[in-house]
């Protein structure tokens, strides 16, 4: 699963990948991942789910190309696969 993350904070985001959203959501809320540590809270506001790891990096790597960008954009406030 390929999830984005927005902080309460200061409206940044995230992007990852796991297999149990529940648990990676309260490590980065707990401040176990050192990328979002004291940055969040953090809610979750977009999820892709995937049948092997491989294709969840690659989808991954892609929303990360073009984060910040229109087709983010899209993404997150539209649900649009870009």
């Amino acid at each position: 699963m390929v999830y984005i993350l927005k902080s309460i904070s200061n409206s940044r985001y995230y992007i990852g990948m796991t297999s149990n959203i529940d648990q990676r959501l309260r490590d980065h809320n707990s401040g176990a991942n050192r990328s979002t540590k004291n940055k969040g809270p953090w809610e979750l506001i977009y999820t892709e789910v995937f049948d092997t790891k491989d294709e969840a990096f690659k989808r991954e790597r892609k929303i990360k190309s073009y984060k910040g960008g229109q087709a983010f954009k899209r993404l997150i406030n539209n649900g649009e696969v870009a």
